[in-house]
């Protein structure tokens, strides 16, 4: 990109000294050599002018204006002499310059053309020519940088959201790990360094082994949790009816309650992020029953439709505050579904308690 930049002020640069010593000869064939000395004065100025303005934003727009201005000046002294100033001036103009300045500084130097041409009595064809060229100049030169900008906020949007999508990669994960290895290890320090100090006091065996029991249990609960964590995130999760079913099966197993799994409608339209929520959210709404309803039997629900997926777990008794089990809470579900665009709700209802989660499909 360096190499082609360098070449192209190269021939720039070749252009415009072809052109002063042009304009030098021009004038020399007209006025003579005294004529030299104006026009290439004003050449010269001009240039300096131009270059400050590619060099400096502040003010571009004025220098660019009197670049076109001595141009005009060389042309109305000798015909043609000053052409190539007033192409530079409307080229650059839309590089350093607001859009509406640049027009408007394109069409006034325009006009000011036509107007010296007819008072020098040029040509109407050489008028028209090169009036339609300094137009044609400015525009081609508005729409390069136009689409030179949208490239550049094209790429500056994709890195954004690339960044962003990075961040929100990295604060899910964060999460899970606190969700899940936070609590998992947490507990089962709690149970062996309860198992621990039941040794040194020489309590008896059955006692250190429940807790050992304990923590081993943490450890493979945490591990299935790890394990359906990965696979959601790497999109390789089960089925969720199959998901919630197991959930179910445990709350059985654990408890001896009822509890009833029902799913209508297509929930495989659920992305990874979606299908994660719902487990959480299911998960917690079990345990939370479990430990403040010890008494109750639990209906997990979930429909889904083409736009949303909605989970109801209700309760028959207690008051599940959520604010227990694997570290997630009714704070946690609730930030969790929000982040994906959906909303929970939770409350006492018919006498029990009621999680409602509703994500996007």
């Amino acid at each position: 990109m360096g190499r082609w930049r360098y070449a192209v002020w190269g021939v720039v640069v070749l252009y415009l000294g072809s052109d002063l010593v042009g304009s030098v000869i021009n004038s020399t064939q007209v006025h003579g050599v005294a004529g030299v000395v104006p026009d290439g004065g004003l050449h010269v100025l001009a240039l300096a002018c131009g270059y400050i303005a590619y060099r400096w934003d502040k003010y571009s727009v004025w220098l660019l204006a009197v670049t076109a201005v001595l141009g005009l000046a060389e042309h109305f002294h000798t015909q043609f002499a000053g052409t190539s100033l007033m192409f530079l001036a409307v080229w650059m103009a839309p590089f350093r310059a607001r859009l509406w300045h640049a027009i408007t500084l394109t069409v006034a130097v325009t006009a000011a053309y036509v107007g010296t041409s007819m008072a020098v009595s040029l040509d109407g064809y050489a008028i028209f020519g090169i009036g339609f060229a300094l137009g044609w100049a400015g525009f081609l030169a508005a729409v390069l940088n136009q689409l030179a900008v949208t490239r550049a906020q094209t790429r500056a949007i994709a890195e954004a959201r690339a960044h962003t999508a990075v961040l929100g990669e990295r604060q899910r994960l964060a999460r899970e790990i606190h969700d899940i290895l936070a609590h998992s290890l947490s507990a089962q320090v709690v149970h062996l360094e309860g198992a621990r100090l039941l040794l040194e006091r020489g309590a008896e065996r059955d006692v250190v082994l429940d807790r050992v029991v304990r923590a081993g249990d943490l450890a493979r609960s945490g591990l299935e949790d790890s394990k359906r964590a990965v696979a959601a995130l790497r999109g390789d999760q089960a089925p969720l009816a199959e998901q919630l079913e197991q959930l179910a099966d445990q709350f059985r197993a654990t408890t001896g309650r009822a509890c009833e799994v029902t799913v209508t409608g297509d929930a495989g339209q659920l992305t990874p992020e979606a299908w994660l929520a719902v487990v959480r959210t299911a998960q917690e709404a079990l345990t939370n029953a479990h430990k403040h309803a010890p008494r109750a039997s639990v209906s997990l629900a979930l429909r889904c439709a083409a736009d949303w997926c909605e989970l109801n777990v209700e309760d028959t008794g207690g008051t599940a505050a959520g604010t227990a089990g694997n570290g997630y809470g009714l704070v946690g579900m609730r930030e969790r579904a929000e982040l994906i665009g959906g909303t929970l709700d939770a409350g006492p209802v018919d006498g029990g308690f009621r999680v409602r989660l509703r994500v996007p499909a």
